[in-house]
């Protein structure tokens, strides 16, 4: 429960004196005497009430009006804590409309680029595959050209299973590691830092691949032998 406030108890005690003083015959002041038509009135209804002060009960004051009505104070609440006169600054809203909308927006206007575009400029499709003549260099789609670099480097399995399967899981156990519940970059080194290198370990393999292996999938340099590489 709050503490009552010195004031408040200050006033109390004065209250109980004069009304001590008043019981004694003391003369009080014009200000703080009861009106004598309303004493007058209270024992006109045969209440037969007289104005007690009556000790705190654990330390607060206590009245009996005519009726028997008893008045308590049970606490002082600051109006600061049922009520705020401004409401506190909030930095999120709702997902619908304000998010949905725009990614929808914007989902559209990709469709209708990568449709006028697709009219416009033909696929650059290559000749039909003969099973009789392999190309060289063979390489495998520019998504998959890090892992096939990695074989290059690696036993099958390791490049294949092991490592691969060593960067999702640590990929997945991200969020668990780093807890911090900030949306800031400057916040979220450790994720951040592992995600950089994550990218950067398979773009410079994705590179190695496309650019830097000839025929045989042999070791090259574009500026040398040219590029053996094709969309």
């Amino acid at each position: 429960m709050t503490e009552i406030p010195e004031h408040l108890l200050k006033r109390a005690q004065a209250a109980r004196e004069k009304a001590a003083g008043a019981a004694s015959g003391d003369a009080a002041p014009a200000g703080d005497r009861i009106p004598d038509a309303l004493l007058d009135r209270t024992k006109a209804a045969g209440a037969g009430a007289t104005l007690v002060a009556a000790a705190p009960a654990a330390g607060l004051p206590v009245g009996a009006g005519p009726g028997g009505h008893t008045q308590r104070l049970l606490t002082v609440v600051k109006s600061g804590s049922i009520q705020e006169a401004k409401a506190a600054p909030v930095d999120k809203v709702h997902t619908w409309p304000h998010l949905l909308a725009v990614e929808f927006v914007a989902s559209l206007a990709l469709i209708s680029f990568l449709f006028v575009f697709s009219w416009i400029v033909n696929a650059p499709l290559l000749k039909a595959a003969d099973f009789n003549k392999t190309p060289n260099p063979s390489k495998a789609p520019w998504y998959f050209l890090g892992l096939q670099e990695l074989l290059t480097m690696f036993h099958p399995m390791i490049a294949g299973v092991t490592l691969p399967g060593v960067g999702v899981l640590a990929l997945m156990l991200t969020p668990y590691l780093d807890r911090n519940p900030s949306n800031k970059p400057e916040d979220r080194k450790f994720i951040t830092s592992m995600m950089t290198l994550f990218l950067m370990f398979w773009a410079v393999l994705v590179i190695i691949g496309s650019f830097f292996r000839g025929p045989g999938f042999n070791f090259t340099f574009p500026w040398r032998d040219g590029i053996f590489f094709e969309l």
